[in-house]
């Protein structure tokens, strides 16, 4: 059977496909791997594929959707972040500190996909040890952006995003500890929520920041991403900082949510987020009227801490960082140099070959934050700062539903225009960074192109309120305005 492209490109079209048999899993997974086999070299984004057990994951798919013992996303094939550890299946996070580690466990959400009937067809590249904004950081090389060649697809979850505007997965796995899903998202076109922290298990996800670190997904549109959020969410008692409560129905609210009388926060002398401060709604023009349309109402809020965000995020970020990675010293798992002299060469060596440029740089800025003499200074100073930021968002949340912003500063930018410039690169980041740092769910919704490259806008909820802002995205995906292409070169 001939599958076209149309109905792979929604998660909720082929399940349906699948369940009427007008396709089957293992077709759907052939599809998706000829298409990897004929268009990763391009964009780089799997470092691993695993097409056996793909296929014979596919077979046992079809076996349960015949038997009618079967869940709503049996045989639906997926892409996983290199994060998320998987038995059996190498799990680099991008790092030559684990380029052989294959752990004999599966994280959380591993687990629940595997649960669920879902299909992995490979593992994505990106920023080593999630710590970038670009997919450059990594040893396995820069995933492209597939709208345009010798341009970023974000990072750290740029693997991702790649092979799903690409059409070499309908949808994929992601993390974001300061934008990592909505960013990369925005980049490519595409549908990234991060939820409540909290929200998905932390369990065998590879930790870089763990008070910030969250599971997500990125997808093709909102709905896409309501269902799988369905899968991967929810209490795990292996994960203490999981939230044990009620899971909420992330699919019911979607087209049936009155807009009319919600508030929908716009935050003053924010601008465009363009580098030069253009015009001061610019690009979220359309989005704005579109919401009001509907019967929103617009609020002008004011959140000045917001502008804190990234210096608080990089010492936060990077003292857990430092903390995280000491693990990785030769001796236990992971990169081990070659013939140390002592325990100190040993320690030295292996660390200092197995990470990369960037991770160095954040372990030595982490390790000087939270050393003594510099600790109150500014470890316990950028907490006190992230407090304030949460105490802002809580304030605006007692007079708006939502918050709406833009999700990057530009679009992506050129492979290598960013690297050497390190203080530019974070400042990808500064509309999504606030977020996290408060715990709350935010996405980026698709908002069309400028210079042929994606732009999104960035929904921000309360917390656990991941069901309204689905329900506000799915809303203007269903606008006829939306603009919904293939990227060239891959029809």
């Amino acid at each position: 059977m001939a599958v076209q492209l149309p109905l792979v490109s929604s998660v909720t079209a082929m399940a349906d496909a699948l369940k009427k048999g007008e396709v089957s899993s293992v077709e759907l997974t052939r599809f998706f791997l000829e298409r990897i086999d004929k268009y990763n070299a391009r964009i780089n984004g799997y470092i691993t594929v695993d097409g056996k057990s793909a296929l014979a994951n596919a077979a046992a798919a079809d076996k349960e959707i015949k038997s009618n013992d079967f869940k709503y996303l049996t045989g639906i094939p997926y892409a996983h972040k290199d994060i998320f550890c998987t038995q059996g299946v190498r799990t680099s996070c991008a790092s030559k500190m684990l380029g052989n580690f294959v752990p004999p466990y599966d994280a959380t959400v591993s687990e629940k996909l595997k649960q669920e009937g879902m299909v992995m067809l490979g593992k994505t590249n990106m920023d080593e040890f999630a710590m970038g904004s670009s997919t450059e950081t990594g040893d396995f090389g820069a995933a492209v952006n597939p709208w345009k060649d010798g341009y970023v697809a974000g990072g750290s979850s740029g693997g991702s995003a790649a092979v799903v505007a690409a059409r070499l997965a309908p949808c994929a796995t992601a993390t974001d500890t300061g934008g990592s899903i909505r960013q990369p998202a925005a980049f490519c076109g595409l549908t990234g929520i991060k939820p409540t922290y909290g929200s998905v298990s932390r369990y065998g996800m590879i930790a870089f920041a763990s008070s910030l670190d969250q599971g997500g997904v990125i997808a093709h549109s909102a709905e896409d991403c309501a269902h799988l959020l369905r899968v991967i969410a929810g209490y795990d008692d292996k994960d203490p900082t999981s939230v044990k409560r009620e899971m909420p129905d992330y699919t019911g609210a979607l087209g049936t949510l009155d807009l009319k009388g919600l508030r929908v926060g716009l935050i003053t002398g924010l601008g465009t987020g363009l580098e030069d401060g253009g015009a001061e709604t610019g690009r979220l023009d359309k989005i704005l009227a579109f919401y009001t349309d509907a019967g929103c109402e617009i609020k002008e809020i004011d959140l000045p801490a917001l502008a804190l965000g990234i210096p608080t995020y990089y010492v936060i970020a990077t003292a857990e960082c430092s903390s995280n990675l000491s693990r990785y010293d030769g001796v236990r798992y992971g990169y081990r140099c070659e013939d140390p002299q002592d325990l100190d060469d040993l320690y030295c060596r292996s660390r200092s070959e197995g990470f990369g440029a960037e991770v160095k740089r954040r372990i030595i800025v982490g390790t000087h934050v939270l050393s003594t003499g510099y600790y109150d200074a500014y470890y316990r100073k950028a907490q006190q700062l992230r407090h304030k930021i949460a105490l802002e968002f809580a304030a605006a949340f007692e007079n708006v539903d939502a918050i709406l912003l833009p999700s990057t500063p530009t679009p992506a930018f050129k492979i290598g225009e960013k690297a050497d410039k390190p203080a530019d690169m974070y400042l990808s980041d500064k509309y999504t960074v606030p977020a996290s740092l408060a715990g709350l769910p935010a996405m980026s919704v698709p908002a069309g192109f400028e210079d042929g490259l994606p732009i999104g806008f960035q929904l921000i909820g309360n917390h656990f309120d991941e069901a309204r802002l689905l329900a506000l995205a799915h809303a203007w995906e269903q606008h006829g305005d939306r603009e919904q292409r293939v990227p060239g070169g891959f029809e």
